[in-house]
């Protein structure tokens, strides 16, 4: 039931009024590493289901010795205090063991999205420096082909290789699709001068292990982001930041540890892997695990385990009340649904509220902010809106070039300060002076994106200073296409822009300039399937087109935003 807002006092921001009045505005969370979150929670629920994965539950005492020997293993193939640990696999539980293995052996976790290929991959080896990681047996081939390719004193030295089935037992009720794929057993791959090691290998080890020594402020994960120009850079997130977020996310969704939450938000991510994972470990909730988005399968999910949180991308909802099964699926259990990465249709939300009397909150947060840096009131959330600003966060919007605030309604750029911003970027200094100013003695963050502030002090989104294409609530950076698009012997030259999707709110397509001779050789469909072969899916276009040039300034400069603004009105025409 909505109740009616707080009043404010004279000089409290306007968006006190919708403040969830059980919270307090600020936090101080533990004082403590992430790892020490699983073993609390081992030690008070033992027995409780930590993780659900098909027809398999893995307890909390489970969790805790399996990411003990994991770790145990790591410590003696030379992981030391502070390296860099590379987890490459979709959403499952030996996911998530291995990020605390990673964290309890001291190191720090690279997430990396399952969906890169190998020349992606290899600046996810080089940057970070790292010489270990943990991945799925189907992605081990590209890791390796990846590594191949590394100057030789910079390349992976051991692997650790799991193959999905590990973790699924005889009675799954397995999407057709997907039975290949993940009972699928693949031969052991070979590390060029490296070891590599089965997943029940490692957890074999029976090594001790060193006393656990990170505190707050010690790095503990390395999530890479990209941007306008350049390859992605790695995100220095320390224990503090990820463990506020953790605590305010439990807080702000009513979460206890009777809390059953639905993670199918890819854990590399970092929603799935702060607001899914971290909140649900230190809660000691259960987290039911979904490897990639299968809309029956999440219907069945929800019925068979009353899930009562859900945080999702908006185009996963859309989908399950879409299907033909809808009516066979109970979703009463569901008390807190939300997301982010694109905006909530309208009538969806309304669609919701009518069936389950759930109103759809939404939020807004980057990389750099640990997820959510604003989010909505659950009692007072506003559609197609990223939301207040969340606990212990100040945000503003300012004139992009005088860092002037401005006042309601005017649109700027979105600053964000608070204890769940990064450190900053690795080894990128310039651009971690360039990303943050200083406002009134603090620490502001340049979020990149342009917003405004109604009077009720809740943020929306109106525009992007950063050039970005959000599908389907990916980040796809055009300079990082079309740097890999540039390999293909017979592209001269390539601009990358969106395209309005119905579904997945943009996509990506590629305006592309043929080299001489290769006119009348090469076709769309060759440039698509080439590009859907050396990069993720969600990066790689979905639309060719091919030009005798690119429009350029009087500098040499492509000019993109021109070309975006003729793909807009043609849309608009169309």
């Amino acid at each position: 039931m909505q109740t009616r807002p707080a009043p404010a006092s004279a000089d409290a921001p306007a968006h006190h009024r919708f403040w969830p009045r059980r919270l307090p505005h600020t936090l101080h969370p533990p004082a403590t590493s992430l790892w020490r979150n699983l073993e609390v929670s081992a030690l008070r629920y033992p027995a409780k289901p930590a993780l659900v994965y098909f027809d398999r539950l893995t307890t909390y005492a489970e969790l805790l010795a399996q990411a003990e020997r994991l770790a145990a293993h790591l410590r003696t193939q030379g992981v030391q205090d502070g390296d860099r640990v590379i987890v490459f696999m979709q959403n499952c539980p030996q996911w998530i063991v291995a990020y605390y293995a990673v964290l309890r052996a001291n190191a720090v976790v690279v997430p990396v999205n399952p969906m890169n290929k190998a020349d992606e991959l290899g600046h996810y080896i080089t940057d970070p420096d790292a010489r270990v990681a943990i991945c799925a047996a189907d992605l081990a081939g590209e890791l390796v082909k990846a590594n191949a390719g590394v100057p030789e004193g910079e390349r992976l030295r051991h692997l650790v290789v799991t193959h999905y089935s590990d973790a699924i037992g005889p009675q799954a009720e397995i999407p057709p699709a997907w039975q290949a794929w993940l009972g699928a057993r693949h031969d052991a791959p070979v590390l060029e001068s490296g070891s590599v090691a089965t997943w029940q290998q490692a957890l074999a080890c029976s090594a001790s292990l060193p006393e656990h020594n990170r505190g707050p402020d010690d790095l503990a994960v390395l999530p890479y982001t990209s941007g306008t120009t350049g390859l992605p850079k790695g995100c220095m997130h320390p224990h503090r930041t990820l463990m506020h977020n953790a605590v305010a996310s439990v807080l702000w969704g009513t979460s206890t540890s009777e809390t059953v939450s639905l993670v199918v938000v890819p854990l590399f991510h970092i929603t799935g892997m702060v607001t899914g994972m971290h909140a649900g470990i230190y809660g000691g909730s259960t987290i039911v695990l979904m490897p990639r988005w299968d809309r029956e399968l999440a219907g069945r999910l929800i019925s068979a385990w009353r899930v009562t949180h859900w945080t999702n991308i908006p185009t996963m909802v859309i989908d399950l009340l879409a299907s033909p099964s809808f009516d066979q699926y109970d979703l009463t259990s569901l008390v807190n649904i939300g997301g982010g990465g694109a905006a909530m249709p309208q009538a969806v939300a309304q669609r919701l509220f009518d069936l389950f009397g759930l109103r759809f909150v939404e939020g807004y947060g980057l990389t750099e902010t640990a997820a959510p840096s604003h989010s909505n009131p659950p009692d007072h959330p506003k559609q197609q809106c990223l939301g207040i600003p969340f606990m212990s966060t100040d945000a503003r919007v300012v004139d992009p070039d005088t860092l002037q605030q401005l006042p309601v309604g005017e649109a700027g750029e979105i600053l964000i300060h608070g204890p769940m911003v990064f450190d900053g970027y690795w080894k990128r200094p310039e651009a971690t002076a360039a990303a943050f100013v200083e406002l009134d003695g603090k620490r502001f963050f340049r979020s990149g994106d342009l917003g405004r502030v109604d009077e009720d002090g809740y943020f929306f989104i109106t525009d992007r200073l950063k050039r970005m294409i959000n599908a389907s609530g990916f980040k796809v950076w055009p300079a990082e296409v079309e740097a890999l698009m540039f390999k293909h012997p017979a592209i001269a030259e390539a601009c990358v822009i969106a395209t309005q999707d119905a579904y997945r709110g943009e996509s990506v397509k590629a305006v592309v300039v043929l080299r001489a001779d290769a006119r009348g050789k090469t076709s769309e469909a060759d440039i698509l399937a080439w590009c859907r072969e050396h990069m993720a899916v969600y990066k790689a276009p979905r639309e060719v087109q091919f030009v005798d040039a690119l429009p350029k300034s009087g500098s040499g400069k492509v000019m993109w935003r021109w070309l975006q603004e003729q793909e807009a009105a043609r849309a608009s025409a169309t």
